[in-house]
């Protein structure tokens, strides 16, 4: 439905895109407004202004205390479909609840999700199907596992490494083969570590760097060559930590910001070139933070969100050039998170969901535009959850998995944005 402002300062309310609709001309705005709240599949509205544009994301029907009366607008165009709003469906729920796992987007589409702790370690995995929204059960892994990795490889195998489990921390690695359902114990790091990086590079290899124990931050990295099913160490980080995150860029190195060293939280960031082996320290944050978030942008930029740094949570971002090698601000989110997640989407947004602060666990979801540098608060999910995953499918919707909702209370459900 699109309303223009005639040359009498009627406004015509035309029939286009939600049907049914009755053109009508009326003096009077709400005229139209009230038209279309009787549209369910109306789904936004946009009125322009001869100053500014604003646009309701929400549905039409919800918005009868908001409906604009405004005698600077234009016109007002409303568009049908689900493009606008971004909202959270509940989708199926998995079989375990379970926080602190991973989850992997296959070859074929599905996501496998593995490990995770739920009051107890798991070992147990699964598969979500976006075509039907359901989960069924694969294979186990070999042993339970919480705080591990996952890495999609070139053969399109996935390779678990490290972890911790009621027995301690882990070296141990497998691959899981989506063809046959089934788990393989490949090479073992030669350190054990949770809270570490994996990162799939250009050569088909494997690095893991960092990462902690009860007693140590480990600034050893290693490569897993998935030829041979074997490691090999490289080239050290200039400073041990975890809680930190790594991200490939487009010259192929990989950068790792953040994360905490012993009780310190770093600002400090530095790049790997996978053709030395060796790391060299870059521009620091403005800020040492861990349980951020880091994603590469369509501009090649990075944008880290977020964190903890032993005694405060941030809701202030910032963005990585990799062609000066330095930082600069960028808008704040609207709260502080840490322990949340981070995707971008189609549209080159980033959307941040869920995590938890000094308040609590938190369910609100906000989009970040790097066009404008600002962001937007979105549809919040449904249920509350920090350590939880989200994966963006191949359909372009956004999976969250899991998580916790409070402590000590874990979560099997699962929802679409």
């Amino acid at each position: 439905m699109e309303m223009s402002l005639m040359i009498d300062h009627k406004f015509q309310c035309a029939n286009t895109t939600c049907l049914p609709f009755i053109s009508i001309i009326t003096s009077n705005i709400k005229n139209c407004q009230v038209a279309c709240l009787a549209q369910s599949q109306c789904i936004a509205a946009t009125f322009y202004r001869s100053t500014s544009d604003c646009e309701l994301f929400d549905n039409m029907l919800n918005q009868n205390g908001n409906m604009l009366a405004d005698v600077d607008a234009t016109s007002m165009k409303i568009n049908s479909g689900t493009r606008f709003p971004p909202e959270w469906t509940m989708t199926g729920n998995l079989s375990v609840a379970r926080f602190g796992h991973i989850a992997s987007i296959l070859v074929n589409g599905s996501v496998l999700v593995a490990g995770g702790y739920n009051g107890g370690y798991l070992n147990s995995a699964e598969l979500y199907d976006p075509t039907t929204g359901t989960w069924t059960t694969t294979a186990n892994m070999s042993i339970t596992r919480y705080l591990h990795t996952a890495s999609i490889l070139v053969n399109g195998l996935v390779l678990v490494t490290g972890g911790q489990n009621n027995g301690g921390y882990l070296n141990s690695a497998e691959l899981y083969n989506s063809a046959t359902g089934t788990w393989t114990v490949t090479g073992n790091m030669s350190v054990a570590r949770q809270y570490h990086t994996a990162s799939t590079l250009s050569n088909g290899s494997v690095l893991v760097a960092g990462g902690n124990n009860s007693a140590s931050f480990f600034n050893s990295a290693e490569l897993y060559n998935p030829s041979t099913g074997t490691w090999t160490a490289t080239g050290s980080m200039n400073v041990g930590r975890g809680y930190h995150t790594a991200t490939i860029l487009a010259n192929k190195a990989v950068l790792v910001t953040g994360g905490a060293s012993g009780v310190t939280y770093v600002n400090s960031a530095e790049l790997y070139n996978p053709t030395t082996g060796t790391w060299t320290n870059t521009g620091s944050m403005s800020v040492g933070r861990g349980y951020h978030t880091a994603s590469i942008l369509a501009n090649g930029k990075v944008l880290v969100t977020g964190g903890y740094n032993g005694a405060s949570f941030f809701n202030s971002a910032e963005l990585y050039n990799p062609s000066t090698g330095t930082w600069t601000t960028t808008g704040s989110m609207s709260i502080t998170r840490a322990r949340h997640t981070a995707s971008t989407l189609a549209n080159g947004l980033v959307l941040v969901t869920g995590g938890q602060n000094s308040g609590g666990y938190l369910n609100s979801a906000e989009l970040y535009n790097p066009s404008t540098g600002t962001w937007t608060t979105t549809a919040n999910m449904s249920i509350t959850r920090a350590l939880h995953t989200a994966s963006t499918l191949v359909n372009e919707k956004v999976l969250v998995t899991g998580g916790s909702r409070s402590s000590g209370v874990y979560l099997n459900s699962a929802e679409l944005y």
